[in-house]
């Protein structure tokens, strides 16, 4: 079944001035004479995500430079982007293989081959030396901007601190493969890594809340000056209780549901998988990033329960 035609309302980034890096192809560094934390913004881990290679592109051809510590700007997967047609805008994601699947240590010293395990492999030692990371991304299916903060405290604490996106999600990860936040340079106390899904791809609203979230990360960290607007609240923490993974190529839901979106009541019918009901299984479930054409072995939707400032569900 052909997917549904999201137009692309963002221009198509120019990246051939930033091609070349400054420490890998793709790849800026830049440290202040002050010290302080090393932070990066990563872009393009998927080809087609353009809203945050938009904004580091930008930030690069108006010379943004850190206040103090080190800030590193990456353009991920190139090759994926160097495919991207606003004509057909799903289909360089990645060029072999999900690039934020590969993040896993076997995986990376194994002896598998593809464009983006290369790719990974010359970026993994630089993550050794990050402090802080927000991986920029965007959604083919509409949904409420989040962040993901894996399972560390840390990522969960700064996301909230951040506040921009306002939901802050806990999760596992995929079964599929580790995520770049879940990589274990960012397991070690001190350090924090955080995926922000800004919105729908190649929507300007997507791109704005990438910026303000980036924003609030550097002035949080002090590579740029704090703000003198009035202080954003801080975030509210959701905790994953399953994970849905599809297991037959039948996956559907049986309504068109929006991530964000909070079911009230538990045991409500969300889909079928084959003969299998997905039902929610706490009341107040909120739906993280549903897809309603997920893959066999793919996740399908994320079911959360919402926490208080207590911590209590």
């Amino acid at each position: 079944m052909a997917l549904p035609v999201f137009p692309v309302q963002l221009p198509v980034p120019d990246l051939g001035p930033w091609l070349g890096g400054n420490l890998l192809p793709g790849v800026w560094s830049f440290e202040a004479a002050s010290p302080g934390p090393h932070v990066a913004l990563i872009s393009l881990i998927h080809g087609n995500e353009i809203a945050g290679a938009l904004l580091l592109a930008r930030w690069l051809r108006e010379g943004l430079r850190p206040l103090r510590g080190r800030l590193t700007l990456v353009f991920a997967n190139l090759d994926a982007f160097a495919r991207f047609d606003p004509t057909d805008p799903t289909l360089s994601r990645f060029v072999d293989e999900d690039l934020n699947r590969v993040w896993d240590e076997r995986v990376l010293l194994g002896p598998r081959r593809s464009s983006e395990l290369a790719r990974a492999r010359a970026l993994r030692p630089l993550m050794d030396g990050v402090d802080v990371l927000l991986d920029l991304h965007s959604m083919l299916w509409p949904s409420d901007p989040l962040i993901l903060a894996g399972d560390t405290p840390d990522a969960r604490a700064l996301g909230l601190r951040l506040g921009v996106p306002g939901l802050v999600v806990a999760d596992q990860g995929h079964s599929t493969g580790r995520r770049l936040i879940d990589c274990a340079a960012f397991a070690r106390l001190g350090r924090a890594a955080l995926l922000v899904e800004g919105g729908q791809h190649w929507q300007p609203a997507t791109f704005e809340v990438l910026e303000a979230s980036a924003t609030a990360l550097l002035r949080h960290t002090g590579l740029l000056p704090a703000s003198t607007a009035p202080a954003t609240p801080p975030g509210r923490l959701a905790e994953v209780t399953r994970t849905v993974t599809a297991t037959t190529h039948g996956f559907a839901f049986v309504q068109d549901f929006r991530g964000g979106q909070v079911i009230p009541a538990r045991n409500t019918l969300l889909a079928l998988d084959g003969e299998q009901e997905i039902r929610t299984p706490h009341d107040n479930c909120l739906l993280v990033m549903p897809t309603p054409r997920a893959l066999r072995g793919h996740t399908a939707v994320r079911l959360a329960r919402l926490v208080d400032e207590a911590g209590h569900s």
